[in-house]
């Protein structure tokens, strides 16, 4: 959100390496002074556009890892309805599935082993639903093994809304470890965001 609102120079004129980096970084009205550029009179516009997100204190809150320490840039949460962000999966063994389906399986790079249930299976990837790292209910479940995360879909409940194109680093807020994930953002509307080219390794 304040990134796109800063020259984009990436001069590092205030001490950060990217305009990026210093909209990362930003914790007051003040701070925005540090760039050099934003007293201009082009970007007054601007200026008061960030003044105002940072006076209500939308970009103030870190959002962190609890396993690795690293900081995201959003919380990523359930779409309306959903208790957790929908995964798109492809188990590495052939498989066929159907919805309402429960399976196990642990995400590739991952030593948790997840519960979910099946909201559609399409060309052997699985659209899901997280019921948990462990399951009580006496319900069959088929052991899928390993699979990987294609994508995330789910809704921004804290942090900024990011661009489409971006690749970005997120905290699903199912993760029973808390770790940041990072991807790149395929979709974005309001507060609804598509994440693909899931990596757990957050460089």
């Amino acid at each position: 959100m304040l990134e796109r609102l800063l020259p984009g120079y990436n001069c590092g004129e205030c001490g950060r390496k990217s305009c990026r980096d210093f909209a990362e970084h930003l914790s007051s009205a003040e701070d925005i002074s540090r760039c050099p550029y934003m007293s201009q009179e082009r970007f007054r516009g601007r200026l008061e556009e960030m003044r105002e997100i940072l006076g209500k204190g939308l970009s103030l809150e870190r959002i962190v890892g609890v396993m690795d320490g690293l900081e995201a840039e959003f919380s990523l949460g359930p779409l309306e309805g959903e208790r957790s962000c929908t995964e798109d999966i492809h188990p590495l063994e052939h498989c066929s599935l159907k919805a309402g389906d429960l399976i196990r399986y642990r995400p590739l790079g991952c030593p948790v082993t997840h519960f979910a249930e099946v909201l559609e299976f399409d060309h052997g990837v699985a659209t899901v639903r997280i019921v948990g790292p462990l399951f009580r209910e006496k319900r069959e479940y088929r052991d899928l093994g390993i699979c990987m995360v294609l994508a995330f879909e789910g809704r921004v409940v804290r942090g900024r809304i990011p661009e489409v194109g971006r690749t970005v680093r997120f905290l699903p807020e199912h993760c029973m470890m808390q770790k940041v994930h990072s991807g790149v953002v395929v979709h974005s509307e309001g507060s609804r965001v598509r994440i693909e080219a899931i990596d757990l390794k957050v460089w």
